[in-house]
């Protein structure tokens, strides 16, 4: 007989410690993919205070979003706005052209799901809506301990 220890996690938001905003007015708990606890993804539930405005950004990973409550209007790089309420699935592909950004209406909740839980690939960069210009802020890096990067070769 094989000896079996189950992996299986039950994970109650109440029990979760919020994690630093990526902007204010945000509140955000990673149930998965934070700790050691895989090394395939990353899903989070991301709180955002009605008025919000999260700024047009991209990640050098696949990102989905699904809106539990609340609503937003989505915007991506091309500047269309879509409407989002509960149910709404928001896929953002990797790459400046799958950037995206939200205003939010009414209290939003979301489950944020990250294609990796590489650190390298954690990555948030801004686009500025008029001018197109991708960049991230020196702080920022600092805070996610990204000012240098393993070499890959």
């Amino acid at each position: 007989m094989v000896d079996v220890k189950s992996t299986l996690r039950v994970i109650n938001d109440g029990m979760l410690d919020a994690q630093p905003p990526v902007t204010q007015g945000q509140t955000l708990k990673w149930l998965v993919g934070h700790e050691e606890d895989t090394d395939r993804v990353r899903i989070g539930l991301a709180t955002y205070a009605p008025g919000r405005v999260e700024q047009l950004h991209w990640h050098p990973i696949e990102a989905l979003y699904f809106v539990i409550s609340g609503h937003a209007t989505v915007r991506d790089f091309e500047g269309n706005a879509y409407e989002a309420g509960p149910g709404t699935t928001i896929y953002a592909p990797a790459g400046i052209a799958g950037a995206h950004g939200w205003t939010v209406k009414e209290g939003l909740q979301l489950l944020a799901v990250r294609a990796t839980t590489e650190d390298v690939r954690k990555l948030q960069f801004k686009v500025d809506e008029q001018t197109k210009r991708s960049y991230v802020d020196l702080e920022y890096l600092a805070q996610r301990g990204a000012l240098h990067f393993k070499s890959h070769y």
